[in-house]
């Protein structure tokens, strides 16, 4: 039996119900679960699993498991929740909610700089994605761009297409070194209008306003052509 992923019709649930399907040494199946697990770049949740008898679990990461579940890790392997109990699965739902932010913000960072995408990495304070490019990008200029997106306050929305149907537009994948999972049928899009529409199976905000004044932190070089691009909160690169 596979896991229910709700954070993928609604992003912003912070908590469910749900029934505890099997506990393993990688971690607890739910029946279904708000919590995101670890992928694209964006860090798995954390949080707490509470059945109604005060018995709990610390969560502190969120994995993929068997194809279709989803693998709630722990704190301590000796844990007292068991297969059959009816638990309450909450998030730490203001880490979540940064990352969300952050995921959305980074999504706008790659339509101003239209550059193949090479890795990326997401955080509560700071977060980056990798560029393949050899130019040289102008921090200020960014910042004033990906601002510009932010304040336009744009609907943020999802989409599905199937796995025939992304196979016929490959100009939809910007990443370079890691392809959108395929087998499962469909393929969710994240869609910004007239910015950014691209597979994506991580969690956003519904409105490019609520992510809030951003800058370029910091450009590395990290490689012959790869630049190396961070964003962390605020509208004034330091």
């Amino acid at each position: 039996m596979s896991t229910e992923a709700l954070f993928q019709r609604d992003a912003y649930l912070p908590s469910c119900e749900a029934e505890v399907l099997e506990c393993t040494e990688a971690g607890i199946v739910l029946s279904r679960t708000v919590f995101y697990p670890l992928g694209g770049g964006q860090p798995g949740d954390t949080g707490w699993l509470r059945a109604s008898d005060g018995r709990e679990a610390r969560i502190i990461d969120t994995r993929k498991g068997e194809p279709g579940r989803i693998l709630h890790v722990p704190e301590s392997p000796a844990h007292p929740l068991r297969a059959g109990d009816a638990v309450s699965a909450e998030i730490d739902w203001e880490r979540r909610y940064q990352h969300m932010r952050m995921h959305t913000a980074l999504h706008l960072l790659g339509s101003v700089l239209r550059f193949g995408v090479t890795g990326g990495q997401i955080a509560a304070d700071k977060s980056r994605l990798d560029f393949d490019t050899q130019d040289e990008i102008d921090r200020e200029r960014v910042t004033g761009l990906l601002n510009d997106l932010i304040g336009a306050d744009t609907q943020v929305e999802s989409q599905w297409i199937t796995d025939e149907e992304l196979a016929r537009q490959p100009e939809l994948i910007r990443t370079m070194s890691v392809r959108p999972p395929a087998g499962a049928g469909r393929v969710r899009l994240l869609h910004i209008p007239g910015v950014d529409l691209q597979p994506c199976g991580g969690t956003h905000v519904a409105r490019t306003g609520e992510i809030g004044a951003m800058h370029v932190a910091k450009v590395e070089n990290k490689g012959k052509h790869n630049k190396r691009v961070y964003i962390s909160w605020g509208a004034t690169p330091s």
